[in-house]
């Protein structure tokens, strides 16, 4: 079907598209992964492409993408994929997100034809995409064979074809590496919300807590005190995952056990109903990074003001029910939230990527400070790697700087990958 342009300008999302180049097919394309879960993907297309640009994240709907325009207008085709975790990342492991893409970069390759796959990782898709190309080019048998909670799951065994050059736009090192920095230490009752330890809270004017819009400043001693305790509570978190996943998993051992079906009807239900039942974590107060308040934090080429992306108030956000990774599977937690224990932590997994790298980072981002992503692309061992600064917040805003960093991404495309014909 072709695309036509159905809203307004004034109704487009922050990372949505207003209207696309005339002529653009839009496809939807259902995949099966190895596991059998189906997500989808869309492919926008001109006619004449050779080269495909990929998109996608954990959770959120980038089949809008802001970037799809200027990317076909170039002459590339554009690809945003829908994993299984889309809108609600409740459960999401990045290990089986992993199973969804493959399944989506295997049929552009095999299916369509692309003779090139440039992956595109906004936001937190760029962790999640470097993560993929680490995994799919890492020679077989080398692959993970589990999950981040320890459960079998071999991607030794599925078809992943290896990107040819990856492009990184505000990504931010990852969902793991920003909620070890961001989770609040000060919690001291996980199941009370209001709990607070008085020394370790950043939103406590003793400790250097100036009310928004004025930045706040905090000292040396106090940082050193709060990240030692955010690694703590981190660690106390996946502890509690870990022995909710172990009990569940020794149930279901006895479900399998000679002699299960003979029990008493009462024993079985009460077995199998812990074996089957699904346990969820509240991680109260996950927006409290001192940096968002203290600009002297993360300061190298920052153009940023006091807030987080959530708000300008990041103490009233720390409390409302909406925060990052606020509720989660155990195994969710392990694979996604966890800076201790998940493997989808952007720097780790550059440090394996060699092909071709733009990375693109906005001075005026809250969430992916620049010199953060200076130390990403210096971890890079890519012979051929860009970087590139521009004065936007996290969702490329305002237009004009969204509008640049675009097109360094196509000035970047064309002397690498074929482009179509009316590109």
């Amino acid at each position: 079907m072709t695309e036509q342009k159905s809203i307004s300008a004034n109704a487009v999302g922050l990372i949505d598209f207003d209207e696309l180049p005339a002529g653009t097919e839009t496809t939807v394309i259902p995949v099966a992964a190895f596991d059998g879960v189906v997500s989808r993907g869309f492919l926008y297309a001109r006619g004449g492409e050779r080269t495909v640009v990929v998109v996608s994240h954990p959770r959120g709907d980038m089949s809008r993408h802001y970037a799809a325009p200027a990317v076909l207008e170039a002459g590339y085709a554009f690809y945003a994929h829908q994993p299984r975790s889309l809108n609600n990342d409740v459960d999401c492991e990045h290990e089986r997100v992993l199973l969804d893409l493959a399944a989506g970069l295997s049929h552009l390759r095999n299916e369509r034809g692309f003779e090139k796959i440039v992956l595109l990782g906004n936001s937190g898709g760029g962790s999640l995409l470097a993560f993929y190309q680490q995994q799919a080019s890492t020679a077989l048998p080398g692959r993970l064979r589990d999950t981040a909670a320890g459960e079998p799951l071999d991607l030794n065994a599925v078809q992943m074809p290896s990107a040819d050059g990856i492009v990184l736009l505000a990504a931010h090192p990852g969902q793991g590496a920003f909620m070890l920095t961001g989770i609040d230490p000060s919690v001291i009752d996980e199941n009370d919300p209001l709990a607070v330890d008085p020394e370790l809270d950043m939103y406590n004017p003793a400790n250097g807590f100036c009310e928004p819009p004025e930045p706040s400043k905090y000292s040396m001693d106090f940082l050193e005190r709060y990240r030692a305790a955010q690694r703590d509570r981190v660690a106390r978190l996946d502890a509690r995952a870990r022995g909710l996943i172990a009990e569940q998993q020794r149930y279901r051992q006895q479900t399998q056990q000679p002699g299960f079906t003979d029990l008493p009807l009462e024993e079985r239900t009460y077995i199998t109903r812990r074996a089957v039942l699904g346990t969820y974590m509240t991680v109260h107060r996950t927006e409290a990074d001192p940096a968002y308040l203290d600009l002297s934090l993360h300061a190298w080429k920052s153009t940023r003001t006091p807030a987080s992306i959530l708000g300008s108030r990041p103490d009233q956000v720390n409390y409302a029910p909406a925060g990052f990774g606020r509720l989660v599977t155990p195994r969710a937690w392990l694979s996604t939230w966890s800076g201790l224990s998940t493997r989808a932590t952007l720097i780790e997994s550059l440090k394996s990527v060699h092909e071709p790298l733009l990375l693109i980072s906005l001075t005026s981002d809250s969430l992916g400070f620049p010199d953060t992503s200076k130390a990403q692309f210096d971890a890079s061992p890519a012979e051929d790697k860009t970087m590139r600064f521009f004065e936007a917040a996290h969702f490329a805003t305002p237009l004009p700087a969204r509008h640049k960093a675009l097109r360094s991404v196509v000035e970047w495309l064309a002397p690498r990958f074929p482009a179509a014909p009316n590109g």
